[in-house]
Order: structure tokens, then C-alpha cells, then sequence
């Protein structure tokens, strides 16, 4: 067995691994027992009752976290509406040369891509790229829409999407460490009720099983949410 360090020695007397703690007394200690050098992210995982094999199961849907997740993400816009695009704050504007070079290279330097419906079709010659990598915009990630200025002010405000992974269960990134614990309370509030509200609507059984949270390379901690 692998000789535990200093660190995760004084982290462990602090965690009751079988203990569901309260949110509010899970994010303390969550603090407290953050001792890496970085301002490290503050994740929740819940695990779920639906069977991910299943089409009418999968849960994906989107939530604007209050406080954001701490993270600056860089939007490529593709759409003919450019100047509101620009004014929204998009960081990439996907013109059709943008489009000719990911093609060239794959290379995508940019987190979230967001489309008005007029571009779509010429979209078709990166698709695959922008598919493997998860980019491709989608109209129930709310990515593709008319508004594009409305699009990359939610991003840049704090709007994820999450999705169930194969092992049934949805993981989001809501803040940093060093975010107020109340920002921090809020935010997993308004992950866990969005979750909630993505319950598929013929689904029957217990949804939400066990919601645990964590920061980077720390414990994991139960919560009663």
C-alpha cells in the first residue's frame, strides 16, 4: 500500500467518508482541507438512478451558475451577424477562413462554438472535427439560436451544459476554492435544481441517488442537498 502524505493524512482526520454531511458544513471543510498550490476547482458529482443505455434516460441540459465557475472561457461565434457577435464579446468570429483552417489543421483554439441557423449548412465541413471534440453546436446545449449576442453573454456569464456520463452520473465544475462559501453554496443549489428539472419526463424509480463534492485532488464529501 502506498505510503499516504502529510497532506492527505490531516485530510483524511478531517473526513468521515461515510458521513452525508450538510452543504454548508461540507463546503468548510471542503476550504479547509484545500492545501494544494493552485486555486484548485470546486466539483459536484451526482450519481443517478437512470439506465444511460437507454435514449428516453439521458439527462442533458444547461444551468447559469450565479457566480460563474471561476473559469474564462473563449467563444467562436460563426454567424453573418458579427458586429453583435463582437459586442456580445465573442473571442473568435467563424468566418469561412476560420472554417477553412480548423479543416487544414483540427486544431480548435477555443472552449465553446455558438451558431445562428443561416450558418449551419456550412458548418457541415468541420462538423466531424468540432463533433470529436465536443464543440459542435446544438440546439439543446442551447448553442445554435437566432440571439447570438443573448448565446455568448450566458457563456460568459457562467452557462454550462451537463451531461450523464455512461456510468449514469452528471459532473460540473461550480467555482474555485477561494469563492465565498456562500457563492459557492449557490451555485451547487442551482446546478442540483437544474439537474433535477432535466429528470426525463417517463422516468420512474429514484433519480437523484447520492451527490458528493470535491475539489481538485481533494476528498469527496456526501452532501444532503
Amino acid at each position: 500500500m502506498a505510503k499516504l502524505s502529510k497532506r492527505m493524512k490531516a485530510v483524511r482526520e478531517k473526513v468521515d467518508s461515510k458521513k452525508v454531511y450538510s452543504l454548508e458544513e461540507a463546503v468548510k471543510i471542503l476550504k479547509e482541507t484545500s492545501s494544494v498550490k493552485f486555486d484548485s476547482s470546486v466539483e459536484v458529482h451526482v450519481a443517478l438512478g437512470i439506465d444511460p443505455k437507454k435514449g428516453d434516460q439521458i439527462v442533458r441540459s444547461t444551468v447559469v451558475l450565479p457566480h460563474g465557475n471561476g473559469k474564462t472561457k473563449r467563444v467562436a461565434a460563426f454567424t453573418t451577424h458579427t458586429k453583435e457577435a463582437k459586442e456580445a464579446g465573442a473571442d473568435i468570429i467563424g468566418d469561412e477562413e476560420f472554417m477553412a483552417e480548423i479543416k487544414k489543421t483540427g486544431k480548435c483554439d477555443f472552449d465553446v462554438a455558438v451558431a445562428t441557423p443561416e450558418i449551419m449548412p456550412k458548418l457541415a465541413v468541420i462538423a466531424k472535427i468540432l463533433g470529436q471534440k465536443g464543440l459542435m453546436p446544438n440546439p439543446k446545449s442551447g448553442t445554435i439560436s437566432p440571439d447570438v449576442k443573448k448565446m455568448i453573454e450566458e457563456i460568459k456569464k457562467g452557462k454550462e451544459t451537463f451531461k450523464n456520463d455512461d456510468s449514469a452520473n452528471v459532473h460540473l465544475s461550480v467555482g474555485k476554492v477561494s469563492f465565498d462559501e456562500a457563492k459557492i453554496i449557490e451555485n451547487i443549489n442551482t446546478f442540483v435544481d437544474s439537474v433535477k428539472k432535466a429528470k426525463p419526463a417517463g422516468y420512474k424509480g429514484t433519480y437523484i441517488r447520492t451527490i458528493a463534492i470535491s475539489s481538485t485532488m481533494g476528498p469527496g464529501l456526501k452532501v444532503s442537498v
